[in-house]
């Protein structure tokens, strides 16, 4: 295992969309572990390692707003893409007001979690890659706010606010501290990328606000 991180996170809005709702978004009832790498690495990531997150804790009680939000009907098609790409003469806009759907979106509000995680060297790594590098560089980064995107919950309109928590600091007191146990489900752990995109899921349990995150890297999958 390599150097541990804690990373106090919050934001007013949340959606981390299940994947069986096709037609609307729909949000889980916390924060995915996906959704916490995406936030680790948007403060620092590079090949020589792999972020791993190990506990999530849900700080606030879990509360819902539904709207309906304007989306379009389309992407941008890859094959023109990569038609653009190699010279040719293809459109690559979208017309907003005409593929405009109004989608109802039930999401998360006034979100508040602690990621405990960890990272790990990859083959990747070169000489001057250590496990203290990049300790260094996150610590630093992310005591000063620093990001190279920034991070959202779930959604790009959702930005996240983020605090390094140093080692010995008082932590928040969850709502659900007194809550033994809730079982929250099945719930996306990552997509595999391979040959085909593979998602991976594990039973969430959060036992006094906090949800032990299995490695699924290393484990069977689950889907």
């Amino acid at each position: 295992m390599g150097y541990g991180v804690k990373l106090y996170v919050w934001g007013d809005r949340a959606c981390f969309t299940r994947p069986e709702m096709k037609a609307e978004r729909v949000s889980y009832d916390i924060m995915t572990p996906s959704a916490a790498r995406g936030i680790l690495e948007a403060i620092h990531w590079k090949p020589a390692i792999r972020w791993v997150v190990d506990r999530i804790h849900v700080l606030n009680e879990i509360a819902f707003d539904s709207v309906r939000r304007n989306e379009v009907e389309n992407k941008i098609s890859t094959q023109n893409i990569k038609a653009a790409m190699g010279g040719r003469d293809v459109s690559l806009h979208q017309i907003a007001p005409e593929e405009r759907q109004q989608r109802m979106t039930v999401m998360l509000r006034d979100v508040a979690y602690i990621i405990e995680a960890h990272f790990e060297m990859t083959d990747r790594a070169g000489e001057t890659d250590t496990p203290e590098k990049h300790y260094s560089i996150f610590s630093r980064r992310a005591r000063n706010g620093q990001s190279y995107h920034q991070p959202y919950f779930g959604c790009r309109e959702f930005p996240v606010n983020f605090e390094w928590v140093e080692d010995g600091q008082e932590l928040p007191t969850s709502h659900y501290s007194r809550k033994a146990e809730m079982d929250l489900q099945w719930m996306l752990w990552d997509l595999e990328y391979g040959a085909e995109i593979t998602p991976r899921f594990f039973r969430a349990v959060m036992r006094e606000g906090i949800v032990d995150v299995p490695d699924l890297s290393k484990r069977e999958a689950r889907v």
